[in-house]
């Protein structure tokens, strides 16, 4: 459930920045996965791949970066870095 919640927060925040952009198409994504995420870069591309089907994100390039200490502030979040949009 909470790999669920991170996912849909993600998505949010990447269709708002390609909308406030003014994008018709989400070309990248580059993410930080904390520690206790509990995903490998694998797993978050399949998640990713599930949930950004039918959205601006769809076929996305992803760039993940991971970091395994779990005394990491932000260790339970996905950092969205950027994206980069297409108009």
């Amino acid at each position: 459930m909470h790999e669920m919640s991170l996912m849909n927060d993600l998505m949010k925040k990447i269709d708002t920045i390609a909308q406030d952009q003014g994008g018709t198409n989400v070309v990248g994504v580059h993410v930080w996965l904390g520690a206790l995420t509990h995903m490998s870069p694998d797993h978050f591309r399949e998640h990713f791949k599930e949930m950004a089907k039918g959205t601006l994100a769809q076929g996305a390039h992803l760039e993940i970066i991971t970091d395994d200490d779990p005394k990491n502030p932000n260790a339970q979040s996905i950092l969205l870095q950027s994206v980069e949009v297409d108009d």
